[in-house]
């Protein structure tokens, strides 16, 4: 479908394809209103042109053009290649009325261009950033959390994607789509996604995890479910001076017999080392473990109107009582719930939960356009939380990208005018801060779509023997009339 917003108001000065005296202002130049918001938290330095060696050339399509209509695409989920270079042709002819090459092909050859360690520094100086602007009041009891939580993507079925990241052992051969898993580690106060780690489908969750402990800062505070709880995880969680809170996992039994009482459903606990290695440990890290570590051990109920009561046992490296009372670390372990609000921003919101890209390095680059995209859009409603006093979490993720959409080419408009700018921009936040969703605490709603699929019967064969078999359709086929007797 057509976007009835461009995103590209401002960038017919930046595509000229007549002199090397107009490309070379198209490498430096602001091109569209999403550099014009968004350039200061990147940075010039990193979207300038190498000095030499790939990305050097004074093309058309810079890193910079490049990178923010990549953006462009991200945050316009039905936006596709043709889309975004033809709208830079037609604005090319309405301003000097003259036809420019309007194919896809130089567009996609930057785009594979674009370096993915460029593009890991832009996330990480855009998550950094992000957390920097945090109050100290939107922390909990004074300590940074941050949760992890894992996730699967799917992308098209090619070759060279099975053959990075192959189906799922459920799927039939031909039927099926590459699956990507992903844990990613976010911030509970901004809402950020620091970092993502991924690998195939048939990929352990905490061999993933391992990779993000040096993406956690000593006085963390980490929250997890019960995937993550385990002696491996939390003995490397103390070795880096990170405090954890978990739910016990399922398999280890909640003996409140033992330890030290430290009151009702309340023990101070002692854990072993296991003694057979698990297997997803190599052998030099489970002889480091240490022999015992200590740990709290807290049963909790949860309760509200109209559900019946959960019990959940929950264990923390938090040993200060008064510091961190029982009622604190339930009260920490119900946010947890959040990060499955972050995911469905990212995923469903943003559509990441289906990647279009066919090649596994364009898939890499795709995701760290859409972590890019996503840090920058809870920027903006960090930023409205802060000036307008507004709950963050009452912030709408959808409104915020619907609101971007519409202001950001007006203020591209005044961009030579720095203070009609800044009430814009002012007027922006407002506009964020007030779009809130309603406040439903302990919400419930069943996981069921109402609106029916289209009546075609599933791919359960290879394509090219499905040609062959005679369509099923029980809405359309005709049935022989019953006769009577």
């Amino acid at each position: 479908m057509p976007l009835s917003t461009p995103f590209f108001p401002q960038f017919n000065p930046a595509v000229l394809p007549v002199g090397r005296a107009k490309i070379q202002e198209l490498a430096t130049a602001s091109l569209d209103h999403l550099a014009a918001l968004f350039q200061d938290r990147i940075g010039p330095d990193l979207l300038a042109p190498a000095p030499r060696g790939p990305n050097s050339r004074r093309r058309i399509f810079s890193t910079a053009v490049t990178f923010w209509a990549f953006l462009s695409q991200i945050l316009s989920p039905n936006s596709s290649c043709r889309e975004a270079v033809r709208r830079v042709a037609a604005l090319w002819h309405l301003e000097h009325n003259r036809q420019i090459d309007s194919d896809t092909g130089a567009y996609c050859q930057a785009r594979v261009r674009l370096p993915l360690a460029l593009l890991d520094k832009i996330g990480r100086r855009v998550a950094n950033a992000l957390e920097n602007m945090i109050p100290m009041a939107n922390l909990w009891l004074g300590r940074v959390v941050k949760v992890v939580d894992g996730s699967t993507l799917s992308m098209p079925d090619t070759a060279a994607n099975q053959k990075r990241w192959p189906q799922p052992n459920s799927q039939k051969e031909g039927c099926g789509f590459p699956m990507i898993r992903l844990v990613g580690l976010f911030s509970l106060a901004s809402g950020a996604l620091l970092q993502t780690v991924t690998d195939s489908f048939f990929s352990n969750e905490n061999n993933l995890f391992e990779r993000l402990f040096k993406f956690l800062d000593a006085g963390d505070v980490l929250l997890a479910d019960r995937n993550f709880c385990s002696y491996g995880n939390l003995s490397a969680l103390l070795s880096k001076k990170v405090d954890a809170v978990m739910r016990m996992h399922q398999s280890r039994p909640a003996d409140f017999r033992k330890g030290k009482a430290l009151g009702k459903n309340h023990r101070l606990i002692g854990w072993q080392k296991p003694t057979k290695k698990p297997r997803a440990m190599r052998q030099e890290q489970f002889d480091l473990l240490p022999a015992q570590i200590t740990l709290r051990m807290l049963r909790l109920h949860i309760s509200a109107p109209g559900f019946r009561t959960r019990t959940i046992v929950l264990v923390t490296t938090l040993l200060d009582t008064k510091l961190y009372p029982p009622e604190a670390l339930l009260e920490l372990y119900r946010r947890r719930w959040t990060i499955e609000l972050f995911l469905r921003d990212i995923k469903t919101t943003m559509k990441m939960d289906v990647l279009r890209c066919k090649s596994p390095a364009m898939v890499q680059r795709e995701l760290a356009m859409h972590c890019i995209a996503y840090n920058l859009i809870r920027t903006l409603m960090l930023e409205a939380s802060i000036c307008y006093h507004v709950p963050l979490d009452r912030i709408s993720f959808k409104g915020t990208v619907d609101t971007l959409r519409q202001w950001a080419p007006v203020i591209a408009r005044v961009q030579t005018k720095p203070k009609r700018r800044s009430a814009l921009i002012n007027a922006l936040l407002l506009v964020i801060a007030t779009d809130q969703v309603p406040l439903r605490p302990n919400r419930r709603e069943p996981r069921a779509v109402k609106r029916r699929p289209k009546p075609f019967q599933l791919l359960n064969k290879p394509r090219h023997r499905m040609k062959d078999t005679p369509h099923r359709d029980k809405f359309y086929t005709r049935r022989p009339k019953k006769t009577r007797a």
